[in-house]
């Protein structure tokens, strides 16, 4: 990797003026191809550079970023930057982490697959047997949105005009099936997927493909309801979505905009003793692993809700100081700016198992699938279309679709009674199957 590239940007920014500069290098190659009906759909494959700069002149400051490395085009860039920079009105809270503060070594956390690389060919021939295994699961698969396979090698580095660079590399690899299920003359779809760091770790695409058409078959003869009330359990991967409303509401730029339900909170009770949430960055082979932040800081194990108190928030440099708190080394290099983002962010499992929370209901509702934004970061009112299977004296009776949960999510929080042990970690943001004591499900 240029790492030399990185530094001479931001020597030439403090020439022209910068009294302090950072940027974040990235090179990435991509390939993805996609199947339909066991025919390629589409093939790609690429490779490039981003570099995203910031500079500032004392408190002001101004970012920039571009995918065009030739010296012409990063030259323009840093002239444009500082100069910018240079007439921005100052900012009390802006400027780069102290310089001690960056990270002395990087880890390894086994985030690249060092196996060769295998022939484009191959890499059709996964999503083609995804896309097969599921078609062939039942005679009702009938069709299909296809099957694909993408993988992705990344590097990273990130500097300071102070002299501080360091680099890491990533690999990332996925397979995901979407069938289309009919009978009667009803058709429903649904997907599944598998995401690795390492391509052997990923689910056989048999077994893929198996679980996508299992999962669009449940949905046929899907009813409408009536508006309830009744207790509802969310799966694992409607769970995932409940943890990313949180982690959105404690993100240090939704709070110092004031545009956040878990505002003046932190420190206080705001779920169930059954709810602790963390956000872990070291976790070996983790999909959202990285050993620095955006901004050089060490990253590490942050406890966002520990037995139903909010106990951090999620804050990069910027927002740390506008709250008068400091980092939780959560920046991330978004464009030109820097964001707020989080790692591997999980819902730690309880004990039951999703066969005991579905059976203690005697009548309420499996959320499979939700539909829609309806989440309000301010208030934390939530609505969102939702379709899943109706409970029945603890048994999974029939599927339902076309109805909206609605709630609000710190009461919500406060509702959950079930915490399932299904954790998997098989996306960034993860839950375990989680059951809410009491929601209105609105129907017809």
């Amino acid at each position: 990797m240029n790492e030399d590239l990185l530094v001479d940007v931001l020597a030439r920014a403090v020439q022209r003026g910068a009294t302090a500069a950072d940027g974040f290098l990235v090179e990435e190659r991509r390939f993805a191809t996609s199947v339909r009906m066991g025919e390629i759909e589409t093939l790609h494959h690429s490779s490039e550079q981003r570099l995203s700069l910031r500079v500032f002149a004392g408190r002001a400051s101004a970012a920039a970023s571009t995918s065009d490395l030739s010296r012409e085009s990063l030259d323009r860039v840093v002239d444009e930057a500082t100069a910018l920079a240079k007439i921005t009105a100052e900012d009390p809270h802006a400027g780069l982490p102290e310089p001690g503060a960056l990270i002395a070594r990087v880890p390894d956390l086994d985030l690249e697959d060092d196996a060769a690389d295998i022939a484009p060919e191959e890499k059709i021939e996964i999503a083609r047997r995804a896309e097969t295994a599921a078609r062939e699961t039942d005679p009702r698969i009938t069709n299909s949105e296809g099957a694909e396979y993408s993988d992705r090698r990344a590097r990273y580095a990130y500097a300071t005009s102070h002299g501080f660079v360091k680099s890491y590399a990533t690999t990332g690899y996925s397979i995901a099936v979407s069938p289309i299920a009919s009978h009667d003359g009803e058709m429903q779809r649904d997907y599944w997927y598998s995401t690795a760091r390492k391509r052997a770790r990923l689910e056989d695409p048999v077994a893929v493909g198996r679980t996508a058409a299992a999962r669009a078959l449940r949905r046929l003869g899907a009813r409408k309801m009536k508006t309830v009330e009744v207790p509802v359990i969310f799966d694992p991967e409607t769970a995932a979505s409940l943890v990313r409303a949180i982690a959105g509401a404690a993100s240090g730029p939704s709070l110092y905009r004031r545009a956040s339900f878990l505002l003046d909170r932190r420190g206080t009770k705001i779920a169930s003793p059954s709810v602790t949430i963390i956000d872990d960055a070291l976790v070996p082979a983790g999909l959202g692993s990285r050993p620095f932040d955006g901004e050089g800081l060490e990253t590490g194990r942050t406890v966002l809700v520990g037995e139903g108190v909010l106990e951090s928030y999620l804050l990069d440099t910027y927002s740390a100081r506008k709250l008068g708190l400091t980092s939780t080394h959560h920046a991330a290099r978004d464009g030109s700016g820097v964001s707020v983002s989080t790692t591997n962010l999980m819902l730690l499992p309880g004990q039951a198992t999703p066969k005991d929370l579905i059976g203690s209901v005697k009548n309420g509702f499996y959320v499979t699938e939700l539909i829609g934004f309806g989440v309000n970061g301010v208030t934390g009112d939530y609505s969102r279309g939702a379709a899943g299977q109706w409970i029945e004296n603890g048994e999974l009776a029939y599927p339902v679709e076309e109805v909206t949960v609605a709630g609000n999510l710190l009461e919500m929080l406060s509702a959950i009674d079930g915490v399932g042990d299904d954790l998997v970690l098989r996306d960034r943001t993860v839950a375990p199957t989680v059951r809410i004591s009491r929601m209105v499900v609105a129907g017809t």
